[in-house]
């Protein structure tokens, strides 16, 4: 009896001192009212409220801009302002020549002297695998290359040519696209559901080995594609006074929810749940034009009661949803108001397996621990910056940088400022630039030196405008 004992006290131990997996489920273009429990309407996702009445969720949680900024701060901890990859991959290659300024210089890949998340836990004995979109460099570049054991999906491209398998073809991007190893699929079968079924394979092989899945979805970027049968059931929905108004949106969404709940039944399942920390996002703010070659006449998402959308440095773009179940640590259907950003998540993780960073690398996010059991403890952030010299549907080149509940934006291309205060305006309909100068001032000098201090790069007056201009 005795020896039972202390096989079983050891056999706890041990399991107490294994780290934690780390589940992150990244969506694409996910806006912040887009779900259930941040406002949605038409849309419906029952496995997400679920999983945020389990977690702590952030209501002011931001991303970058766009896609690729976002995803390489997430990996590094380090703004995208500072790593050079302030606009998704593809676009950095060349911009508009048409416009008064010319885009700023940006990297197209990761640099291999960037050490990434993946990287320090592999070092530490874990399984890493990414499943679904990478978009972070050429073939150089890819996750095998930045700390991934296990890459199914990842790519340099943004987007799949399509949602259907084989999930390959030409057309939609003017080039051919696919998405590697997924070639034994079949007809009918959803691109949301097999990275689903993937992810599932990861946590199901890691055996006794502590594991990072970056389960990160494609959806619901563009194209705007969804089963017929979920279509049919949101269009049955849809009345003019709701908020959303995009039923294969909506579908998409009902896809990316399954998915949500499938990964989170199978740490269930399989006796994980309480030694896995989930986290759950968005890479920016919500797409708010047309998918036309999908032959849709509505925008694809409204953000409201955000102003604006992806690409854009208004709220519409940068604040998104994010939630962390973390066994132990956080309370169920719990809220944070503080302002958080994606590098955050880098030394909160990394902490979380009980790993150090080096003290001379210079880092932007903060360890989120102090408030994730006490979502009041200050995190004594002064503020949060924001840098897209670049053009959008949305924007032209800005800054930006939050202060408590002020926001001041930067605008290149004629240099003025806009003022808000988010605690009276979350939907930044009134520039208060020239009733609060003082304000204004302090921000764009804070600003300023931030842009000074990461070595910003800045878009450049273009030369032949006048000869191209519309």
């Amino acid at each position: 009896t005795l020896l039972l004992i202390l096989l079983l006290s050891h056999s706890t131990s041990m399991a107490a001192e294994r780290p934690p997996n780390i589940v992150v489920i990244l969506a694409d273009d996910l806006g912040w009212s887009d779900l259930g429990c941040y406002g949605a309407d038409l849309h419906d996702t029952p496995a997400i409220d679920q999983f945020a009445s389990e977690s702590l969720r952030f209501t002011d949680a931001y991303a970058m801009p766009v896609c690729s900024p976002t995803r390489a701060a997430l990996l590094t901890g380090k703004h995208a302002a500072r790593l050079q990859m302030t606009i998704w991959s593809e676009g950095s290659l060349s911009g508009p020549k048409d416009r008064p300024l010319l885009q700023a210089q940006a990297l197209h890949s990761l640099p291999h002297t960037e050490k990434t998340i993946a990287s320090y836990l592999h070092d530490a004995g874990y399984l890493t695998a990414l499943v679904g979109k990478w978009h972070l460099g050429d073939g150089d570049h890819y996750p095998e290359t930045h700390g991934f054991d296990i890459n199914i999906g990842g790519t340099h491209w943004g987007a799949p040519q399509t949602y259907w398998w084989p999930y390959r073809g030409s057309g939609r991007f003017g080039q051919y696209r696919y998405v590697p190893h997924l070639e034994f699929g079949t007809p009918g079968e959803y691109l949301t559901d097999r990275l689903t079924t993937e992810a599932l394979q990861v946590i199901d092989k890691a055996g006794d080995q502590p594991f990072y899945l970056l389960l990160s979805h494609h959806a619901p970027h563009t194209p705007i594609e969804a089963k017929p049968q979920d279509v049919e059931f949101f269009q049955g929905k849809l009345t003019p006074e709701l908020k959303h108004q995009n039923a294969v949106y909506a579908a998409m969404l009902k896809s990316l929810d399954e998915s949500v709940g499938q990964v989170l039944d199978r740490l269930r399942e399989r006796g994980l749940e309480q030694n896995t920390i989930v986290v759950f996002l968005s890479d920016n703010g919500g797409f708010v034009g047309i998918d036309s070659k999908s032959g849709q006449t509505v925008p694809v998402t409204n953000n409201a009661p955000l102003r604006s959308g992806k690409g854009s440095c208004y709220e519409g773009g940068i604040r998104v949803p994010l939630m962390i179940r973390w066994p132990g640590k956080t309370h169920g259907a719990s809220e944070c108001h503080q302002p958080i950003v994606v590098m955050d998540l880098f030394p909160t993780l990394l902490a979380a397996a009980g790993l150090q960073l080096p003290a001379d690398v210079p880092y932007d996010g903060l360890d989120l621990n102090p408030v994730l059991s006490s979502p009041t403890t200050s995190l004594g952030r002064e503020s949060l910056y924001f840098h897209y010299p670049h053009y959008y549907s949305t924007t032209t080149p800005v800054s930006a940088v939050r202060s408590g509940p002020w926001k001041l934006l930067q605008y290149y291309e004629d240099q003025h400022v806009e003022l808000y205060n988010l605690a009276d305006d979350i939907g930044e309909s009134a520039d208060l630039a020239h009733q609060h100068p003082d304000v204004a001032d302090k921000l764009q000098q804070q600003l300023q030196r931030w842009c000074a201090q990461v070595q910003a790069a800045f878009p450049s007056q273009n030369p032949d405008f006048k000869a191209t201009s519309r």
